[in-house]
């Protein structure tokens, strides 16, 4: 069995605004705050947890490395969920175009120091994918009684590639 081979691309907002948000202090802040010693770069991803409320969670995953095979995908169907690492590490992300219920081609990005990203709502993506230790966290997305969660296995699977 042969594997697909996906080359990462940098993680950039245009890049990435088919799926969601790239959360990042890059250019002017939106405004100066707390006496001018803070910039505040505002309202920088699309929440979204339908009729459940937001919360945040604390995820240590254990790291990859690349070359990273790709074999499971999934979507959360009744809300976002926006990741921001707790380290000033990059982080691998993958993800996939919906196309009728099933993934399509899948994407990878690398992530730079002090960039994290937010999953619109039903779009698929991969685990958790840090590349170095601790792996550390904040996850913000639905928390409510209803499933939102779906998986998808990619059979054959893919090699994600710098």
């Amino acid at each position: 069995m042969s594997l697909s081979e996906i080359r990462c691309q940098p993680l950039t907002v245009a890049s990435f605004a088919p799926f969601g948000d790239v959360l990042e202090c890059a250019g002017f802040p939106d405004k100066m705050i707390n006496g001018g010693m803070c910039g505040r770069y505002h309202d920088r991803a699309r929440l979204d947890f339908g009729d459940a409320r937001g919360g945040i969670s604390l995820f240590q995953a254990r790291p990859r490395s690349l070359p990273y095979t790709l074999d499971l995908l999934e979507r959360h169907p009744e809300g976002s969920q926006a990741f921001i690492p707790m380290s000033e590490h990059g982080f691998l992300v993958t993800v996939a175009p919906d196309m009728d219920g099933k993934p399509g081609q899948p994407q990878a990005f690398l992530s730079t120091p002090g960039q994290g990203i937010n999953f619109h709502r039903g779009m698929w993506h991969g685990v958790l994918t840090p590349l170095h230790l601790p792996g550390l966290f904040a996850v913000v997305d639905r928390i409510g009684e209803t499933p939102n969660l779906e998986e998808f296995f990619l059979d054959p699977p893919y090699v994600v590639v710098s």
